[in-house]
Formats: structure tokens, C-alpha cells, sequence
């Protein structure tokens, strides 16, 4: 299974990174902002990918539409401390599938991850 981690916070694309590792997820392909994150999406097959809402370059609204133009089935999870309803909405109206709020467990990310690619992890 091939995850992609998007945060401009190098700490929690380690974190994730680990976690991830920790379930036996050993493809995790990271990028730091969404305009490096779509890069990778375009190269690599992705089986789901995590974003962090707020980066430089491209935000995680704008990588989830850019993601939407070309699958619309992988599972796009936001990964944020926002919790406007204005952002949820626009979130979904774009297609995004989940959320999985900061700081999270390594129980809400087995959930998250389980949930949408159906891994028994």
C-alpha cells in the first residue's frame, strides 16, 4: 500500500511516518507542500493520501482539487486543527472523504486508514 503524507511540519510527517511504519505501511511518500505532494501523486500510484490544511505553495484545499481532476476514487484524508464549518463544507463540496484532527493517536490513524482502504491494520 502506497501512502501519501503532505505536511509543512517536518515533525509530523515524521510522526505519521513512524506510525505508519508501525502498522507495516513501509511505502510513505511525503512531501512538504502541495504542489510537491500533486508531483508525486502524478508519479506514483497512491492508495491514500493524508493532508495537512494550511502549507505554503498549494493548501490542502487546492491539492485535494487538484487530486479530484484526475481520481476521484482515492481516499483524500484532511489532517488539521480547523474546524470551521465554512472549511468542512468546502472540503467535501471538492470531494474530500475523511478527517483526522491534530494532534492524533496512532489508534485515530489505524481507524482513518482502515476505514477507507479497508486494511485490516
Amino acid at each position: 500500500m502506497n501512502v501519501l503524507v503532505v505536511d509543512d511540519s517536518e515533525m509530523t510527517r515524521m510522526i505519521a511516518k513512524k506510525t505508519l511504519r508501525s502498522f507495516g505501511i513501509n511505502d510513505v511518500f511525503e512531501a512538504e507542500d502541495g504542489q510537491k505532494a500533486l508531483e508525486i501523486f502524478n508519479q506514483q500510484q497512491i492508495d491514500v493520501a493524508f493532508s495537512d490544511w494550511n502549507m505554503p505553495n498549494m493548501n490542502g484545499l487546492e491539492l485535494l482539487q487538484e487530486i479530484r481532476k484526475v481520481n476521484k476514487e482515492v481516499p483524500v484524508i484532511m489532517v488539521t486543527t480547523e474546524g470551521s464549518k465554512d472549511k468542512v463544507t468546502d472540503a467535501i463540496q471538492y470531494g474530500v472523504n475523511d478527517y483526522l484532527v491534530k494532534p492524533f493517536t496512532p489508534d485515530s490513524l489505524r481507524e482513518k486508514l482502515g476505514k477507507w482502504v479497508g486494511a485490516d491494520i
